[in-house]
Order: structure tokens, then C-alpha cells, then sequence
């Protein structure tokens, strides 16, 4: 019982804290300096916050990876399928984060060039801009898109094996969903409206609390599933 309360306050922490790095890195560390319009004036001397985001994300996506490593052993004795589902896409979600910060730091060196270089031809860059600003987007979307496939395995994971009350999985694979149908749609050019989002944003503070003040409902796992590997 302490080991499982334990466990599920140290998983508890780490999704605290890639809650705060989520909002530190998007709401005021990356995100309005690169989805201004003028990135190109923007980001050079905003160079420090921009680095520091793109290792930030690194960090949360190295956390999700060890925090699927730590549920590997729980989740495998209801499924082997969802525990390496789970670390799958964890892993996929590094490497999603990762393509992203490679098109955050080639944005950066861009408008270095732009800034600091000036013998270079800035009508050149400035045609190049709108080409890295969409390279960008794409990479950033396309990782909120991936990532939606791990989250869902987790709540999906906590419902089956009630790990977590029934109410929080569920309202977990809800939010998913939304999301995952709210990026889709802007992807194919017919967002719905962001809002969609809440709801996980919601369900990814109320997780790492629940966890830190209750820890992990283990006792379930000691029932005889039948559900096979």
C-alpha cells in the first residue's frame, strides 16, 4: 500500500511538472513569440526564452517516457498490450517534441540572420518566413495530434484497471477525444473552436493532484483479470 501511494505521488509530480513546463513553454516562453507575424524581429533577441522552451519540452517529453516506464510493470499485469501501447507512444511523443523544437530553433536562426546579418538579403528571408512559421505549425500540431494517442492509452489504462476512480478516466478519455478531434479538424483547415481543449487542460491538473494526495489504487490489480495480454 505505501509502495503504490509512493509510486503514484512520484507519477503525480513528473505530470505536475510537464503541466507547468506545457504552460510555461506555450503560453509565455514560445508561443507568442512564434505565432506572432513578425517572428523574424521577434526571436533573435527573445533567444534565451526560445532555447530554454526548447529544452523544456524536451524535459516534459523525457518525463512522459519515465513516467510510462514506472506504470510499464502495473499496467502489464491487467495488459501487456496497453503497457506497451503506453510506452510506445511515449516514446513516439519525444520524437513528435523533438521534430518540433528542430523547426523552434531553425525559426530562431532565421531571425538571427534577419537581425544580425547585414549583408544578407532580408527580402530573401522575408520570403523565406511564412515558409518556416507553416514548417512550424505543422510540427506543432502534428505533436499535439501524436500526443493524444499515449494520453488516451493512459486514462483508457486507469478506467480498466481503476487505478484511479472511474469518474477521472473517463472525463480523461473524454477530453481526448475532443482534443484529438479539435487538432484534426484544424489540421484539415475546419477547426471547431479551441475551447475544445479545456477539458484536458482541466483533467491534466486534476490528475497530478489526485495522484499526489492519493497515490495509486493498487488493491484492484490484485483481482484475477481475465482479460488477456
Amino acid at each position: 500500500m505505501k509502495s503504490s501511494t509512493k509510486l503514484g505521488r512520484v507519477i503525480g509530480l513528473l505530470f505536475l511538472f510537464i503541466f507547468v513546463m506545457g504552460i510555461l513553454v506555450y503560453q509565455f516562453l514560445q508561443g507568442p513569440i512564434l505565432f506572432s507575424d513578425d517572428f523574424l524581429t521577434t526571436a533573435a533577441p527573445n533567444a534565451n526564452k526560445l532555447i530554454t522552451s526548447v529544452l523544456l519540452g524536451s524535459l516534459s517529453g523525457l518525463f512522459s517516457i519515465i513516467i510510462s516506464a514506472l506504470l510499464f510493470p502495473v499496467f502489464k499485469k491487467y495488459s501487456s498490450t496497453l503497457a506497451v501501447l503506453y510506452l510506445g507512444f511515449s516514446i513516439l511523443d519525444f520524437v513528435a517534441i523533438s521534430i518540433d523544437n528542430t523547426s523552434v530553433l531553425a525559426m530562431l536562426e532565421l531571425s538571427k540572420e534577419y537581425v544580425t546579418n547585414v549583408e544578407v538579403n532580408t527580402s530573401m528571408l522575408e520570403t523565406m518566413a511564412p515558409i518556416y512559421s507553416q514548417k512550424h505549425w505543422w510540427s506543432h500540431y502534428l505533436s499535439l495530434l501524436t500526443s493524444c494517442f499515449s494520453v488516451f492509452v493512459l486514462y483508457f489504462a486507469f478506467y480498466r484497471t481503476k487505478l484511479i476512480p472511474k469518474i477521472l478516466s473517463g472525463f480523461g478519455m473524454l477530453a481526448v477525444i475532443l482534443m484529438f478531434i479539435e487538432i484534426l479538424t484544424s489540421i484539415l483547415g475546419e477547426g471547431i473552436s479551441m475551447n475544445m481543449l479545456l477539458p484536458m487542460g482541466l483533467i491534466q491538473l486534476i490528475l497530478p493532484l489526485w495522484l499526489l494526495v492519493k497515490g495509486l489504487n493498487t488493491k484492484w490489480l490484485e483481482t484475477d483479470f481475465s482479460v488477456a495480454g
